[in-house]
């Protein structure tokens, strides 16, 4: 019985010591990438929480020291911070949904020969990448359509995106012809194949165009530059933007208190321009981060399957 056993089950195949090495060589060069990739946030939170003082002179790089939490409440105790906050994460659901719908069903109808002036509307579009009229044009058709100092201003123009319709495009192209030729002779018109048969398909290159959309909408803050007068409809970014603009005058007007004792205390947690950096910095990057985990496997599948026509 031992002897069958021994011939029933293959040996245990060993390593060789090139591969030995080349696992460790491998393991190595794999912590240090995901070194590199997660210091940054690493050394912008240690910082955001340490004695200001020590940080804008750059003696964090570690270790957080004399941690205290005095740059976060300031940041949350700006004016209006709660509506700017609002204005950004309903701009970035609202244009990320009307975006990818957008994106799915254009770059859908691209692919069906019987749209009429199929050619003519997709190169329209795609030349789009190519030539801008430039700001000055681009703000005096926005007022022209009344929409400065109106919150669809973020939304509307951002809908038709020639780069997502590309990516959408050629991932439906990817999908057999035959699902829809099926669909068809059933009696199932356009509009059901693409909602019915297509669109459950395209979840991976839709991921992918939603989070293009979604990182985009969140960190914009030139619309509101260009467009807004109105501090009401002000975006969080834009906020925090004009926030950073005014670290050194914020700093220079905190009064220092009587007392050597008391100047070294107030020193620790008295904002700095780097201080204020770093903390918003970790305010607008955290909320946009913990979406991409979620979406991480179709982003990779969406991206390799848009990307190279099937």
């Amino acid at each position: 019985m031992a002897k069958n056993f021994k011939q029933g089950v293959a040996p245990a195949q060993r390593r060789t010591r090139g591969e030995e090495v080349y696992n460790v060589f491998n393991i190595i060069f794999f912590l240090l990438f995901a070194f590199i990739c997660v210091y940054p946030f690493y050394y912008l939170i240690i910082n955001s929480i340490s004695n200001n003082s020590a940080s804008a002179a750059g003696e964090v790089n570690w270790i957080p020291q004399g941690i205290h939490w005095e740059n976060y409440k300031a940041v949350f105790a700006l004016s209006g911070l709660s509506t700017a906050a609002f204005i950004s994460a309903a701009r970035t659901v609202i244009g990320t949904v009307l975006t990818v719908g957008a994106s799915a069903f254009l770059g859908f109808m691209f692919t069906q020969e019987k749209m009429w002036g199929r050619k003519f509307w997709y190169r329209f579009i795609v030349i789009t990448m190519y030539f801008n009229a430039g700001l000055i044009p681009m703000f005096i058709t926005m007022k022209n359509l009344h929409l400065t100092n109106n919150f669809w201003v973020y939304v509307l123009p951002a809908i038709v995106q020639p780069f997502n319709i590309i990516l959408v495009k050629t991932f439906v192209e990817s999908i057999p012809h035959s699902l829809q030729e099926a669909a068809e002779m059933d009696g199932a018109g356009t509009l059901t194949v693409f909602w019915k048969i297509i669109l459950p398909m395209m979840s991976p290159i839709l991921a992918t165009v939603g989070i293009f959309s979604a990182v985009g909408q969140w960190n914009s803050f030139q619309d509101t530059l260009i467009y807004m007068t109105d501090s009401k409809l002000w975006s969080l970014q834009y906020l925090l933007y004009t926030y950073i603009n005014q670290a050194n005058a914020l700093a220079a007007s905190v009064k220092a208190s009587a007392g050597t004792a008391m100047n070294v205390a107030a020193l620790a947690t008295q904002q700095t321009p780097t201080s204020i950096r770093m903390t918003v910095s970790v305010i607008v990057v955290l909320p946009i981060l913990f979406v991409y985990p979620f979406f991480q496997r179709f982003f990779v599948k969406g991206m390799m399957l848009g990307a190279v026509k099937g």
